[in-house]
């Protein structure tokens, strides 16, 4: 496809060309509502006015096109401006390589092939007047474009079988002509045919696929090719890689968070991205469950090695709506088998062909190798493995290079096979012009892969390394990524293997491990504390905690390390696990003075050296640790930017920080034993994040510490805090949950405050007077039950959240307070039991939710907002539902459940918006509510109703209706079941019910059932025990019908107390069918009635689930056949018959349609109940 039409400027997947008279409100309106479902665009052409020359607009969106339908019907022929178009389509696909698809709509292809017969009349007369050239060049072009493959309307049963069948190649196609940005990964299209086969995407079953294979093998290239190609198909999407992993991972590490806690943050990270919405916040693990379960999204999980990212956010396809596709990437099987994920694509090694041609696109830019390369070239990529990720590597090592250079370096990759790949990646390493960027990929293979630019930047301020210039290099080597974070920071990627090749080297320095420059390997590290064999060669040490159990340390174990900058222990998996058992010294001598990192989770003693000098420290990342103290003195911290003492709980003080005036952050959450802050902390004025949560028993901060640059403070649990502290205005996020505040500063400022979040709190109320809360949009207060009003928000005119769940003392919200809120979407008072009124006479612009459930006091209907979608009223006391709820035009969902005075709802209104209403446990309530026909969902249980009315034909929409437990209800009108949409009904428990007809009309006619609703699937008559059944049962058309019973009726010409059938089928006209349908009857009852003498007084509800076995046997004696499965909850203290619809096809290749007998077989499997009788009939 030539430049002009790159898969950049393509704007359509589609132009459809076409008469509009023939098919404009028929085939075409039909075809474009089916391109919309599939998320193909299309090009409409509403807006261009018709001419005899092509329009430019036209010819531009033809050209913008990826795919061209070309709609011939009898009158295509009869304008001239149709056949320019298809003179600029037949150009577009000669020029631009356009696919061109014809539908031949109701004419024939070869009519129009060769302008024969009514389409041929049609041509001449609108070639009359036209130039020779002109005619011959439609003619071409009208041939042309009728030999292509396409499609034609007499070879369909049906229009909407062929409008799909179209719809879904033109989906094909478009997922082989996009996605140009990985064609140049060797083999890719073979990939993406594999996984299509896996991915199903017609399906709209939740799918979760792995793709698993070694290190550098291109699997996350084959991901990010199949993000690209399947994001159009979806309606969220994200791509979850080692950047947000690691990002909540250190998180993690640092807030020293519980395991839900941790698992929390993950989701709160995952649904900000794939909702596209910062800041997302979530209470409980069902967060992700409850926001996706109706969407259909595309997960990617890139580079997964923790068990717990994939738990947390993908837990089962239950999480995500129909269709979604859940795609893990990983080098490890046992992530996928432990989450049950079964479909699994294994990427191969490429063979030496398509090994040798990603070596030639790497080095030479083409598919092959020049002239007198083959040979030289095959060796080379037999000896790297036919790795993707080493054969790019050195292909672009050896880039430019003469075949001289090519047969120099054969000899180093022909020493055996062992560690042939790390010796392949090694050449880009040593390629390295200077040693500074060699000694810059050693650090970042053993120290900083996965961190930020800058923070790389800062560890090596002193280092003399050109950090800046070596990071470029090494990204042009192919040794690292700098990619962007979700942050808006760089982050420096190194692929697994190249950093495995850089520990490589650095192992390679000495056999002595402490005479390295980096230790990484746990048993070295514990091998040189406790026998004190590190030197003045040592840089750095990282070791992984989780990977050991126990390290004994020498006290002199430093000693030698005068050259130590970075001490790094850590852990790297999210799975909580033992501690390590560190035996250890009361104190260490002679810590190194030049460390610039110190991170040590879990420090086993009590104090630091006395002799360390801190005055190099960047981090200080010393989580869990024992320490009561640090150091004695005031030290000189002017690097010091992040320091992390949480979970510290013997830490009793913190020593003078007047020094560190750099300094970040500090979080000291968990140190439970502090009780003050030093007075130094006003000095730090650029700390801009505080977290002392957990710090309970800390009672006073200094007075006067207006922390200058302060953005973020937590003192979430400081319960022994009385005073608010005074801190900057500047403060964006104050987060002071089970707090116990008496007072506020006076002087308090909060012009940028964005989120207050002080739920739990024991404060009586917040600030006094108004302040200018003007970028504020959440304010997070449940669970203050103290709280007897809210601060003026008169000016937090952003604000977007209100929380007030569970302010139980909270008695009124006033009009000056809240009407000024116009952005205010979400306002939750739940258990609000003071709350007796609301302000009347405000309309909140943009309020959707409103949450009064357990309000118990509120009496009258709210009047704030008539913009609401979504208004909860459970357990209120409101006693009617008044008119003028017709103003309510966007009310989509209504919950007045357990309304107990609710008597009245309005009549003769339709709210056009409202498809779930709830109006169960109203005991008053007796008329069935005529307040809207577009409901798909209405709960009605524990009511007083009597009647369904014949009325509730105009609910076309219904799709559930539940009416449990209406002893009232003695008329259910026969119109219900004509609603088309309505799928389940349940009228358990309705004592008074006595007759239900299925259908109005005569009882001749009753076996017709062609007036019910298609899509019925269950009707419940539970313990309906008056109910005359019989006609009932004969007419029901539903899939399920649940009713009370001991027997099997008459009605069942089978019947058997057992539960096997042999029915048999010689000479019979059924053994000819192709399908053997029958209705079946189950009786089942509770285990414990039926044994003697006993009484039950379970009402839980039981899960059903019933085989159906149906066995075909022939005149030989085989068997063959297949097994049904049904499942569903009922009470388990009635009787019941469940009656059902259960085809089985014959298998007429294998003889089955010749057999003489037909077994069917029942079984249960439920707990509680057992089957005690069974019937068929044949239908």
């Amino acid at each position: 496809m030539s430049s002009s039409s790159s898969s950049c400027d393509l704007v359509y997947d589609v132009f459809p060309s076409f008469r509009g008279e023939d098919v404009r409100k028929s085939f075409l309106s039909h075809f474009l509502k089916e391109l919309d479902r599939k998320l193909i665009s299309a090009f409409k052409d509403k807006k261009i006015e018709t001419s005899e020359s092509l329009d430019p607009v036209l010819k531009q969106a033809i050209k913008k096109s990826r795919i061209a339908i070309v709609i011939f019907s009898q009158n295509y022929v009869s304008s001239s401006w149709c056949l320019n178009e298809l003179l600029e389509i037949v150009k577009c696909q000669q020029e631009l390589s356009q696919i061109v698809i014809p539908v031949f709509y109701d004419v024939d292809p070869c009519h129009v092939r060769h302008q024969t017969k009514e389409f041929g009349e049609v041509f001449k007369k609108t070639c009359l007047r036209r130039t020779d050239d002109e005619i011959k060049l439609w003619k071409k072009a009208l041939t042309d474009v009728a030999n292509l493959v396409g499609y034609h309307s007499q070879n369909w049963e049906n229009e909407a079988t062929m409008i799909e069948v179209i719809a879904n190649d033109v989906l094909g196609k478009l997922n082989l002509t996009q996605s140009k940005d990985f064609e140049d990964f060797v083999g890719i299209e073979e990939h993406m045919e594999k996984m299509s086969s896996l991915l199903c995407l017609e399906s709209k079953e939740v799918k979760m696929i792995g793709i698993w294979g070694p290190s550098g093998i291109g699997k996350s290239i084959i991901a990010r090719a199949l993000e690209a190609r399947l994001s159009r198909h979806f309606h969220g999407k994200v791509f979850i890689d080692m950047r947000f992993i690691s990002k909540s991972k250190e998180y993690y590490r640092k807030g020293n968070s519980d395991d839900i806690n941790m698992k929390l943050h993950l989701q709160e990270n995952f649904l900000s991205k794939i909702l596209d919405k910062e800041g997302v916040k979530v209470d409980t693990l069902n967060a992700v469950r409850e926001k996706l379960k109706r969407q259909k999204v595309l997960i990617f999980f890139d580079d997964l090695d923790d068990q717990v990212v994939l738990d947390a956010l993908a837990g089962g396809d239950e999480w995500f709506g129909p269709g979604s596709r859940i795609i893990a990437i990983t080098k490890d099987m046992q992530i996928l088998r432990a989450h049950g994920i079964t479909c699994v694509y294994k990427v191969e090694t490429p063979s030496k062909e398509i090994a040798l041609q990603m070596l030639c696109r790497s080095a030479f830019r083409q598919d092959s190798p020049p002239d007198g390369f083959m040979e030289v070239a095959s060796e080379v990529a037999m000896r790297v493995g036919c790795l993707p990720l080493g054969l790019n590597i050195i292909g672009s090592s050896l880039r430019e290079r003469d075949k001289t250079h090519w047969v120099n370096m054969l000899p180093a990759l022909r020493k055996g096979l062992h560690g042939k790949i790390e010796e392949a990646l090694s050449f880009s390493y040593k390629a390295l012009e200077r040693k500074e960027y060699q000694a810059l990929f050693r650090h970042v293979a053993c120290l900083f892969n996965g961190d930020e630019v800058s923070y790389i930047k800062l560890m090596l301020a002193d280092s003399e390394l050109n950090v800046d210039m070596g990071l470029e290099v090494l990204v042009d080597k192919s040794l690292i990524r700098v990619v962007p974070s979700w942050n808006n920071t760089n982050i420096v990627e190194m692929h697994c293997l190249v950093q495995e090749m850089g520990k490589e080297i650095v192992r390679g320095q000495s056999d002595k491990p402490g005479e390295r420059e980096f230790l990484m390997d746990s048993k070295d590290v514990c091998n040189i504390l406790k026998d004190r064999t590190g030197t003045e060669k040592l840089i750095g040490i990282s070791m992984d905690l989780d990977e050991i159990d126990k390290v004994k340390i020498h006290e002199k174990a430093f000693k030698r390390m005068s050259n130590l900058r970075f001490l790094k222990f850590y852990k790297r998996s999210l799975q909580p696990k033992k501690e390590v058992r560190w035996q250890s010294p009361k104190t260490l001598n002679d810590f190194p003075d030049e460390l610039k990192l110190l991170s040590w989770p879990g420090y086993p003693m009590e104090c630091m050296p006395s002799n360390f000098c801190p005055e190099y420290l960047v981090e200080l990342n010393m989580p869990n640790s024992k320490l009561k103290k640090l150091w004695k003195e005031v030290e000189e911290l002017t690097y010091l930017k992040d320091m992390d003492l949480s979970g510290s709980k013997s830490l009793k003080k913190i020593p003078d920080l007047s020094t560190a005036t750099n300094l970040e952050t500090l979080n000291l959450h968990g140190c439970s034993s502090l009780v003050e802050l030093p007075s130094s902390i006003q000095s730090l004025n650029k700390l801009t994040d505080l977290n002392m949560s957990g710090c309970t028993n800390l009672e006073t901060l200094p007075n006067g510490a207006n922390l200058k640059s302060l953005v973020r403070l937590v003192l979430t649990g400081c319960s022994q805090l009385k005073v608010f502290p005074d801190i900057s205005s500047k403060i964006e996020s104050i987060i002071a949950n089970k707090t116990a505040f008496e007072s506020f500063p006076s002087k308090l400022r909060l012009e940028n405050l964005v989120e207050l979040r002080m739920e739990h709190s024991m404060s009586r109320r917040l600030w006094e007077g108004v302040q200018p809360l003007t970028s504020l949009t959440k304010i997070m207060l449940s669970g203050s039950q103290n709280l007897k009003e809210i601060p003026d928000l008169s000016l937090a005119t952003s604000l977007e959240t209100l929380n007030l769940n569970g302010c139980s003392s909270l008695v009124e919200l006033t009009c000056s307070s809240i009407q000024n809120l116009n952005k205010l979407t979400t306002l939750e008072m739940t258990g609000c039991s003071s709350l007796e009124t609301l302000p009347t006479g405000i309309n909140l612009k943009s309020l959707y939710r409103l949450n009064l459930n357990e309000c118990s006091r509120l009496k009258s209907f709210p009047d704030i907002s008539d913009n609401i979608s979504t208004l909860n009223l459970n357990q209120t006391a409101i006693e009617e539902v008044p008119p003028w709820i017709e103003n309510f035009s966007k009310l989509e969902s209504l919950e007045m459940w357990k309304c107990k005075n609710l008597a009245t709802l309005p009549t003769g209104i339709n709210l056009k918006s409202l498809y779930r209403l709830n109006l169960s446990g109203c005991p008053l309530l007796k008329s069935f509510p005529d307040i809207s026909s577009n409901i798909s969902t209405l709960y009605l249980n524990q009511t007083a109703i009597e009647e369904v009315p014949p009325w509730i034909d105009n609910f076309s929409s219904l799709e559930a209706l539940e009416m449990w437990e209406c002893r009232q209800l003695r008329c259910i009108s026969p119109n219900i079941f004509k609603l088309e949409n309505l799928g389940e009904i349940f009228f358990s428990d309705c004592e008074h019910l006595a007759e239900v007809s299925l259908l109005d009309c005569p009882q001749e006619e009753a076996g017709d059932t062609s007036n019910t609703c298609t899509k019925l699937s269950l009707i419940s008559f539970t313990n309906c025990i008056n109910l005359n059944q019989e006609n009932f049962i004969q007419q029901s058309a539903s899939k399920y019908l649940i009713l009370p019973g001991v027997e099997v009726p008459p009605y069942f010409t089978h019947r058997s107390a057992g539960s096997i059938f042999n029915i048999p089928l010689h000479h019979s006209s059924l053994s000819q069918q192709p399908a053997f349908n029958f209705k079946a009857c189950v009786v089942v009852s509770d285990v414990d009635a039926i044994s003697e003498g006993t009484e039950t007084a379970n009402h839980n509800l039981c899960f059903i689930d019933i085989e159906v076995h149906c066995r075909f046997k022939d005149s030989h004696g085989n068997y063959s056949g297949s097994t049904e499965s049904i499942d569903f909850s009922l009470p388990q203290e009635y009787d019941h018959l469940i009656i059902f619809d259960c085809p089985f096809r014959q298998n007429q290749d294998s003889g089955e349609s010749n057999c003489e007998q037909v077994e069917i077989e029942f079984s249960l499997v439920s707990t509680g109940l057992r089957l005690i009788g069974c019937g068929l009939k044949c239908q």
